[in-house]
């Protein structure tokens, strides 16, 4: 449905996020892949949405010129805890902070998705409270270990192994601590169709 009202769209997800690459082909949408460098590095000041709204918009700025029929799609996630942000973490001492300050405790992850045609710009965002159980040193040295902690906001990937063990409780979307608020993406999609 949503593929038929953007056939004369052409979008460019500016991810390299295998999770939002799959979420967009599940939507039932075609779509390229076109990576730009940014330099990730926000004002200190900014705080929760501000934050990944301005990463969002940053990725995007890095599209110069955009043809009448394209939409560009950026976003970036954090997770936000004791009023900073946890990006992804460099190393496995890094991942092994992150996930041990989370044990036992309730954050927010906060995604911004960034809409980019070359008259317009639509920035949305969205919230999910993630509560985590207390976690043993064994168990966070497990999932290190044996999964992919580093190209995670937080150090943690909810779909895999470490989110069913660790999740105690869940306020809000689970895609959007996937990544992606697939929701607001569809209702803007289709706002941008039907514009």
């Amino acid at each position: 449905m949503l593929a038929e009202k953007l056939k004369h769209k052409h979008i460019i997800l500016a991810s390299g996020s295998p999770r939002r690459q799959l979420f967009f082909k599940e939507l039932g949408l075609e779509y390229t892949i076109q990576l730009k460098p940014v330099d990730e590095v926000f004002p200190e000041h900014l705080k929760k949405s501000e934050i990944t709204d301005y990463l969002a918009q940053l990725k995007a700025a890095a599209f110069k010129s955009l043809n009448d029929n394209e939409v560009v799609i950026t976003s970036d996630t954090i997770v936000w805890f004791n009023e900073k942000a946890l990006n992804k973490p460099v190393d496995r001492a890094q991942a092994l902070q992150m996930i041990s300050s989370l044990s036992g405790n309730t954050h927010e992850v906060i995604t911004s998705v960034c809409f980019t045609t070359n008259t317009d710009q639509i920035t949305i965002h969205d919230t999910t409270e993630v509560t985590f159980k207390e976690l043993s040193e064994e168990e966070i040295t497990y999932y290190i270990d044996n999964f992919q902690p580093y190209d995670k906001a937080g150090g943690y990937g909810i779909q895999e192994w470490f989110g069913y063990i660790a999740v105690h409780k869940l306020k809000g979307s689970y895609f959007n601590v996937m990544g992606l608020p697939t929701h607001k993406v569809y209702e803007t999609l289709i706002h941008i169709a039907d514009s």
